[in-house]
């Protein structure tokens, strides 16, 4: 089924001069903000460095009517919703998600921190503190510095060369002069003038627009303020530099006096200089053996100046100035073409992606106010950049536009699975003998189509999982995924995100979206799976080290096996099973032959989540970072779905107490969060914690004291406020509320787990039985590590209770 275009929002300037783009979208089951400030790190005084980064920090510490435990970030997270906020050069964002019943209680406490921040300077002491923790990370943090050298051959006076993170020293919150600029700087930006809304949601749009009314009325009336434009980008009549590291080049175009149009157009250009597609730039330099990947991407973009970067991974030692001939030949080949196609499929993944995307991204999205494909006046900009860039126009290459993706084709509609020849719709309540031993078939089939989604919607979900008799080799399973980004990156294009992911011995291939053209994406993963390229693998950056351990994680949960890397062996042995949901009759007819080819022997009898009752394992990894970060990760005792709803009660009640303890009050680091988690049909309470200074060890016992008060803590929370929690987390988690994707790995985790398929009927209902003594209990459960407590850390292993995980 071809999904529908989606519908422009609806767009006006409120008499405060809050301007509001509302879209109603009746398919989604989340509602989303996103406001825009017209203000960024660019704009602050040049004596206070930081200053909006650190005005955006303060605003979420709370108010005098929604002190920080009620705030914003607490009442989202109360309501399994999601929120951030971001700085950038000249805008600040703020957004959130959640769903339909709590939205207008997060709009109220959005414009309230907008409108009446305390500031006080105890929390601004506190804020400080994390911005110098972020700003130590962020000067030890390779990627991050590699980013800002990007800049370097930048006049000294643009903005983008100057210091903006912030740090003890650029924030003299002790002095009357830094207080004055803070309080004028907030009250010339925050106003409505200033201001853009951008509410998504299944709401009629009456009632959007009165929730945006109700927003306008909180806020101080204003005008727009005109932002000061910067220095041109480069001093010398020069227009392009380049910079050259071991096996790296980085080309920068900077751009000036460029049409209004241009963001479109530098999104398109990019979209079609990053194509792998035969005949393309990337293609046609691999296939001289000089690079293994190219990312183009527009760095900053404000009033008509914009920085186009192009980055090459170097695979020999080649001539920069013969890669930089090549992309100014590809690029005038380029603009001498009819692009009509081009415009059309670009239009077409645009509106693909939007039907997919959740309220969140579509609210961000309108935020930005950029057009779904290339316009016109878009074709015009395009023509300008390229002739700024320098595109030539006798290109000499062999060069050939991109083939049409094959996923943005509509299919033709397989024969419905539920009649056979001779039969009618008439007939659909009568079945043949044929077609009973068909659905026994069926059912005991290793892919288990559920109909817990309902299947006359647009959107399903197909899982794949290998187990394989040993652990697949890290350059193996690199490998692997090399060989699908290509393939992924046109799927998510139609609309199918694609994601595989090894985790010791185990394969998993996820995909969740339009079920229309999964069929065919299928079809296609499991081929690149069966004849995967073995070429190089591209080295990226290590992430921070919490996310190194979190990666780490689901694959610790696993037995260890043997590593092997032969992956015909590992194919041949391995045993496979499923779970597909959402899919109409047509798609899982048409899906038939792509399951036929499953590589495996199918294997429909589950084996149970690996248990580590009463141990305490922990195993230390080389995050290669000079921070200290630690993970704990508490499985339930056993997968009953009582103790399964009673640890996610816990979560849900830890959550917003864990931050404020080793967050707020302690200072301990700047990654801190506690969450639910479900592995390999695991579930289990993880606590995280990245800290500049704070050893391993004592973020351990700051984590166990914390969990030695919880029987208080939750004895000390009065009835209305437990009842409501518990309310609220079971509304979380019913059918009619959750994400498609959201439902789906809860299906799944619950198959792997051996719970039935009203596995999501079962577990709101066990939620709400589950009172106040029972949940104590499970939090004794919990610290005498009745179900195992697993760490990963950055540290070694230190002694009893604790030994080290093989």
């Amino acid at each position: 089924m071809p999904a529908p275009n989606p519908p422009r929002p609806h767009t006006e300037t409120l008499a405060n001069g809050l301007r509001v783009t509302l879209r109603h979208a009746p398919d989604l089951k989340r509602a989303a903000a996103a406001l825009r400030v017209g203000v960024g790190s660019h704009d602050v005084p040049l004596a206070w460095p930081g200053m909006a980064h650190f005005l955006e920090h303060l605003l979420f510490l709370g108010t005098e009517r929604f002190p920080a435990g009620q705030g914003l970030m607490a009442y989202v997270q109360g309501h399994g919703g999601q929120v951030n906020a971001r700085t950038s050069e000249r805008t600040t964002d703020y957004f959130f998600e959640l769903p339909p019943q709590a939205f207008a209680g997060g709009l109220e406490r959005l414009s309230d921190m907008l409108a009446h921040p305390r500031m006080n300077p105890d929390d601004q002491q506190r804020e400080r503190e994390v911005l110098q923790a972020e700003f130590v990370a962020w000067s030890q943090d390779a990627a991050a510095q590699q980013h800002l050298a990007l800049f370097d051959g930048l006049s000294e006076h643009h903005p983008l060369r100057g210091f903006h993170a912030g740090n003890r020293d650029s924030l003299p919150i002790e002095q009357p002069r830094f207080q004055q600029a803070l309080k004028d700087f907030y009250q010339g930006f925050y106003q409505a003038g200033q201001m853009t809304l951008s509410l998504v949601g299944p709401q009629p749009l009456e009632e959007l627009k009165a929730l945006a009314q109700a927003f306008a009325d909180a806020l101080p009336q204003g005008k727009a303020v005109p932002q000061q434009a910067p220095a041109p980008l480069m001093d010398v009549s020069e227009s392009s530099y380049q910079q050259v590291n071991e096996r790296r080049l980085d080309l920068l175009f900077a751009l000036e006096a460029l049409p209004d149009s241009s963001p479109e157009a530098l999104a398109f250009l990019c979209h079609w200089l990053n194509s792998a597609k035969p005949g393309g730039l990337l293609a046609g330099l691999r296939n001289r053996g000089w690079i293994d990947s190219l990312k183009a991407a527009s760095l900053y973009q404000f009033t008509g100046q914009a920085l186009l970067h192009v980055a090459f991974t170097l695979k020999n030692t080649v001539s920069p100035s013969a890669i930089r001939e090549q992309l100014l030949d590809w690029l005038g080949f380029f603009a001498r073409q009819d692009l009509s196609g081009l415009h059309n499929e670009y239009a077409t993944l645009l509106q693909r992606q939007q039907h997919v995307s959740g309220a969140m991204h579509l609210a961000r999205l309108d935020s930005e106010q950029h057009e779904a494909g290339l316009s016109e006046q878009g074709v015009t900009a395009l023509n300008t950049i390229l002739q700024q860039i320098g595109a030539v126009d006798n290109f000499s290459g062999p060069w050939q536009l991109p083939t049409p993706n094959p996923f943005l084709r509509s299919q033709a509609e397989a024969p419905n699975a539920g009649l056979i020849r001779g039969q009618t719709s008439a007939h659909r309540g009568l079945r043949t003998f044929a077609q009973d031993r068909s659905r026994v078939r069926r059912e005991r089939s290793p892919m288990q189509f559920s109909h817990a989604l309902p299947d006359n919607t647009a959107e399903g979900a197909v899982y794949v999982r290998w187990r394989l008799e040993a652990t697949p080799a890290k350059h193996l399973q690199s490998n692997l995924e090399n060989n699908l980004q290509p393939l992924k990156e046109e799927a998510h294009q139609a609309g199918v995100d694609v994601a595989f992911s090894a985790s010791g011995n185990e394969w998993l291939l996820k995909m969740t979206g339009l079920q229309e053209p999964m069929p065919t994406v299928l079809e296609h993963v499991l081929k690149a799976l069966a004849n995967p390229d073995v070429s190089g693998v591209q080295n990226e950056p290590a992430p921070i080290a919490i996310r190194q351990l979190l990666k780490a994680l689901p694959g610790h949960c696993l037995e260890h096996t043997a590593s092997s890397d032969d992956l015909l062996q590992l194919r041949s042995t391995a045993r496979w099973d499923g779970l597909a949901t959402g899919l109409s009759p047509q798609t899982q007819a048409a899906m038939g032959l792509a399951l036929s080819r499953i590589p495996g022997t199918p294997d429909n009898q589950l084996t149970p989540p690996s248990s580590i009752q009463g141990q305490h394992l922990w195993s230390a990894i080389d995050t290669g970072s000079s921070e200290h970060a630690l993970l704990l990760f508490c499985p339930t005792a056993s997968t009953d779905i009582a103790d399964d709803a009673a640890w996610r009660l816990l979560a849900h009640l830890c959550q917003t107490p864990f931050y404020q303890r080793l967050r707020v009050d302690l200072q301990l680091g700047y990654a801190v969060f506690s969450a639910l988690r479900q592995m390999h049909g695991q579930t289990g309470l993880l606590f995280g914690v990245q800290s500049p200074s704070v050893a391993p060890l004592d973020l351990l016992q700051h984590i166990e004291q914390f969990l030695n008060a919880l029987p208080g803590t939750l004895g000390g929370i009065d009835d209305e406020h437990f009842v409501t929690a518990r309310q609220a987390l079971a509304d979380q988690l019913s059918i009619e509320t959750l994400p498609t994707a959201q439902a789906v790995e809860l299906l799944w985790q619950g198959k792997l787990a051996g719970h039935s398929s009203d596995y999501l009927v079962q577990l709101p209902a066990a939620i709400l039985k589950m009172d106040r003594p029972a949940l104590i209990a499970a939090a004794h459960r919990l610290i005498q590590a009745e179900g195992g407590w697993r760490c990963l850390s950055s540290g070694p292993c230190p002694g009893a209770p604790w030994q080290a995980a093989k």
